[in-house]
């Protein structure tokens, strides 16, 4: 079974060099390939976690170098849950992309770009989750940037190009970090590897171990996008095609906060930092949901409630118990599938209106009643509306909180509240406007112009022209340019595959509500493990 530790990292990335080998060619298999990897991975991870579940952690030592010299890939409870939540979601996406016409037009570009990114994308997320030394941690991450930069500026638009460069900077800032943490952990330890780390920080003098407890904490909130070092967040993620904001808005951010719960119950146990975790918890609660109250725009409106909800997974870490551990998890795997399938709905919406600014929209829960669903079903579960997974994951966190009787744990239990309370507003914003009222006068029609080249070049009256502008095109219109060098145009009978995969996202995050009793059972259990720390350095040292 350690065999197969290895495969959702190795898959992906095997089938992108055949992909780049084949280039621009046979579009369907290119296609079947893709969606073909991705069921694989997604069954070994499933298969992953139900063997970490029944027989603890399984590690594997590629090359059978053992530590600290060799690579180890380590999978437990929790990156098995991790590691299957992230792959049905990255199929998902895959399928919508599919639909929207993204990843079958690809061939305009002179090697296939968008399958190759995407499958390197999945890797390194794999590689994150699995790794079992800082190291191969770092590579997980490096992987992700380069796809992500590739994914975040596809079509080459001036805005888009903005966007993806803020990204990168920001990227290699937290990088430089990440590396110049690593090298001091291997002066003061004589090692990276995770497990022994595990036994040899706690000799390491305090001040250094909290030093370095502050510079790892640091990188990952870079990438959690936790306040306030969240900033390039609602500025990048919007301006990407639909897919791929909702891959990163679910799934990246939740990658640092995997690593913040990781590092900090096997490397840090008892933190001195808690209680600027609670603080920092607090913060983006606060900021993100007003910030997302003060929006028009339903992309960014999702952008600002993904920080806000952030605040929710740290809350958990910084409290240090098993329920808040567990509650935590709980968490991470609803907002995973929740925010990805509501930034698909914006796309669905962009799709059919020409736009996801909210003050052109209106009559949608009429015109397009399935749409509506698709929308009311995560925004609900979001704003935690009983029996929702969004519930039970804060009721979960709250309790936790009242436990613990601290002043700055009952601060986060009022935070939490009112931060729940507020998201309810700003959904119930988002279905009035969108949904509920009648179309305002002068909608975009059918046909309208969503991508193009000339994106940021304006007219010669100065009006912008191409993706965002609302400009309308003739229904049916052919102009150059968008998505690698083809047009998408608005229309009010969205393509089946967009909404199959929207619809089966909108189920997977209910079946985490029908499925509450085994979900908070197997969450307790790797916080458990998680905190008792024992079963994961046996499974990589074997004693």
């Amino acid at each position: 079974m350690n065999a197969l530790v290895p495969l959702p990292v190795v898959l992906p990335l095997c089938v992108t060099g055949l992909k780049l080998a084949i280039g621009p060619r046979l579009h369907r298999f290119q296609r079947f390939i893709s969606i073909a990897v991705l069921g694989a991975v997604l069954v070994l991870s499933a298969v992953l976690m139900v063997a970490a579940d029944r027989h603890g952690p399984l590690s594997v030592h590629l090359g059978d170098f053992a530590p600290p010299v060799g690579i180890t890939l380590v999978a437990d409870r929790l990156a098995g849950l991790m590691l299957t939540v992230s792959s049905a979601v990255t199929l998902l996406v895959l399928v919508y992309s599919l639909g929207q016409g993204m990843a079958d037009r690809d061939d305009q570009a002179p090697v296939g770009v968008f399958h190759p990114a995407y499958l390197i994308l999945v890797a390194g997320v794999s590689c994150t989750f699995l790794a079992g030394d800082l190291v191969n941690l770092y590579v997980g991450f490096e992987i992700m940037l380069v796809a992500s930069f590739v994914l975040l500026t596809i079509g080459g638009t001036a805005t888009r190009i903005r966007a993806g460069s803020t990204y990168v900077i920001i990227s290699l800032f937290s990088s430089v970090l990440f590396l110049v943490a690593i090298a001091m952990t291997y002066a003061v330890a004589g090692t990276v590897n995770l497990a022994q780390l595990a036994q040899r920080l706690q000799e390491v003098p305090l001040g250094v171990r909290t030093l370095l407890e502050a510079m790892l904490l640091t990188v990952f909130a870079i990438k959690a996008a936790v306040f306030p070092l969240a900033a390039w967040l609602p500025d990048s993620y919007p301006t990407a095609p639909a897919p791929v904001t909702a891959v990163f808005a679910g799934l990246l951010t939740k990658v640092g906060v995997y690593s913040m719960l990781r590092t900090q119950t096997l490397l840090f146990p008892g933190h001195r930092l808690g209680d600027l975790l609670m603080l920092a918890a607090l913060a983006s609660m606060a900021v993100g949901i007003l910030g997302a109250v003060a929006q028009t725009d339903l992309k960014r409106v999702l952008s600002f409630t993904l920080i806000s909800h952030i605040g929710y997974m740290v809350f958990g870490i910084a409290l240090a118990g098993r329920a808040s551990i567990s509650g935590a998890i709980v968490y991470v795997a609803h907002h995973i599938t929740v925010q990805t399938t509501l930034f698909l709905v914006a796309g669905l919406v962009e799709r059919r209106d020409g736009t996801t600014e909210l003050t052109r929209l209106g009559g949608l829960a009429k015109t397009a009643p399935l749409l509506a669903v698709l929308f009311f079903v995560p925004a609900m579960n979001l704003a935690g509306i009983p029996p929702l997974s969004g519930f039970i994951g804060k009721l979960g966190l709250m309790r936790a909180g009242i436990e613990n009787g601290g002043g700055w744990a009952w601060a986060l239990v009022a935070g939490s509240a009112a931060t729940s309370l507020l998201t309810l507003y700003v959904m119930a914003k988002v279905w009035n406007l969108a949904f509920w009222r009648d179309a305002p006068p002068g909608a975009e029609e059918e046909g309208v112009v969503l991508e193009s080249a000339e994106d940021d070049e304006p007219d010669e009256e100065g009006r912008p022209t191409g993706s965002g502008s609302g400009l309308p095109e003739p229904a049916g219109a052919v102009v150059s340019a968008g998505f690698l060098g083809q047009s998408i145009t608005t229309t009010k009978r969205l393509p089946w595959p967009m909404l199959v995969a929207t619809g089966a996202a909108v189920a997977l995050g209910l079946s985490y509500t029908v499925l509450g009793g085994p979900l908070t059972t197997f969450t307790e259990a790797a916080a458990a493990e998680l905190l008792a720390r024992t079963p994961y350095i046996e499974a990589v040292l074997g004693r």
